[in-house]
């Protein structure tokens, strides 16, 4: 019988699926309804210095392939947000916080407002394509921006600092190896894509109301595959493989390629808030039927 529990950052969780950021998170009740489906383990939506209304809908589109989003990091500020979830005693998986700002200075100060959170973990978002000001767009993807923000907000807290990267990086191994230098205890692999966009062609003005937005989904799939493939080669430390995580195939890809544990956002709106139970079920099936007995087995498989 297949064991999918892994550890992770010194987490145990009971599979390795992991809710991404900003699908849902704002709240105690919306992580822990994806940790009641299943999730082993769950982050909580990005948090900035002041409150954001974000963009104003519509935010989010399907179309073939995939999903486009521009939601504008939308919370209720660093202040709110840590009274929000200064007690995860009823949460049975462990919680990972997410925080972001436009200046070093603003992820410092989150870090100070969230100290007081029980997480086992943050992470922090250098890669939104699509909001001005953060991530991409404001130039913290590149390995000098990234070591920075990195190095300030470890010196913050004792808690593993997971660094969240876009596949849109030219050179994404470069900027792994300067958050794992910086003192990154792990990548996630990644962010959306783009910004891309669509048209309205019968009102001839883009569909969302921020103009662009991130490409996730299927579409996406491929490039964060190669994206983790790439990273596992040039870092020591442990890679979340997220992006276009539909099935417990695509999951195994990402493990295959290098990654340890697998964040699934986009699925949610696919398949479901249970779709971290119906990932890990998959997962379980293909190690029984082809002789894996632990997740570990298959993490870089693809590389031998």
């Amino acid at each position: 019988m297949a064991d999918i529990r892994i550890e992770l950052l010194g987490m145990k969780l009971r599979n390795p699926t992991i809710l991404a950021s900003g699908i849902v998170g704002s709240t105690k009740a919306s992580v822990a309804f994806a940790a009641a489906n299943g999730a082993g383990a769950v982050t909580i939506k990005s948090v900035t210095r002041d409150r954001r209304d974000g963009f104003a809908n519509p935010t989010i589109i399907t179309f073939e392939a995939g999903m486009l989003n521009a939601v504008g990091y939308s919370n209720p500020g660093a202040k709110q947000a840590a009274m929000e979830f200064a007690d995860l005693s009823d949460i049975p998986v462990p919680v990972i916080g997410s925080l972001t700002g436009t200046k070093t200075e603003d992820f410092v100060y989150v870090m100070q407002q969230l100290k007081g959170c029980p997480f086992a973990a943050i992470e922090m978002p250098l890669s939104c394509p699509h909001t001005p000001g953060f991530g991409t767009m404001a130039g913290q993807h590149s390995p000098e921006a990234t070591k920075e923000i990195t190095k300030a907000v470890v010196k913050e807290t004792k808690l593993p600092v997971i660094v969240k990267l876009s596949p849109v990086i030219q050179e994404i191994a470069d900027v792994a190896k300067a958050a794992e230098k910086a003192g990154a205890a792990a990548i996630n692999m990644g962010n959306t894509a783009g910004p891309g966009m669509i048209i309205n062609t019968g009102l001839k003005k883009p569909v969302l109301s921020g103009t662009a937005g991130g490409i996730s989904g299927p579409a996406l799939r491929p490039l964060a595959v190669r994206c983790v493939y790439d990273i596992y080669k040039a870092v020591k430390i442990p890679i979340i493989g997220t992006g276009g995580v539909m099935t417990g195939n695509d999951a195994i890809e990402m493990l295959m390629a290098g990654a340890q544990a697998v964040g699934i956002g986009t699925a949610i709106h696919y398949r479901g808030i249970d779709v971290f139970n119906k990932v890990s079920k998959e997962i379980a099936q293909f190690m029984d039927q082809e002789g894996y007995r632990s997740i570990k087995e298959m993490v870089g498989a693809a590389h031998a």
